[in-house]
């Protein structure tokens, strides 16, 4: 953004290529600067830089355990069926969690249940 923010360009990396929400994410930055003053927005996606989910910083992890949801498990590079039964209640902490089903309400995320604190939640599945 310049420095007297009346323009703004925002390059927009998903973290998961077939979602649906692209556009509807687009809109909402765009809005949002508007909404504090910006006069001329521009939002793209691209594809041109891989995103993976290790890249999600500390911030944002805290973020989605506030909102009741699981962080993706850090990996090497491989998705395995131990990385994603291995997950961490977002509620008590607990690891004494049965993963319900890999299908959950998008393709990004997974339904689980946590044996301590009787919370279902979902979680956001790893991206190599």
């Amino acid at each position: 953004m310049s420095t007297d923010q009346s323009k703004a360009f925002v390059e927009m990396t998903p973290t998961f290529s077939g979602c649906p929400a692209i556009k509807a994410m687009e809109q909402m930055v765009h809005d949002r600067l508007i909404e504090i003053g910006v006069k001329e927005v521009e939002v793209r996606t691209t594809f041109n830089k891989p995103w993976n989910s290790n890249l999600i910083t500390e911030r944002g992890r805290q973020h989605l355990k506030k909102h009741g949801l699981a962080p993706p498990p850090k990996h090497h590079g491989e998705i395995t069926q131990e990385l994603l039964e291995n997950i961490e209640c977002p509620f008590c902490g607990s690891k004494n969690v049965d993963m319900k089903t890999p299908f959950g309400p998008t393709l990004c995320r997974s339904l689980h249940y946590c044996n301590n604190c009787l919370q279902a939640f979902e979680q956001f599945k790893p991206v190599v």
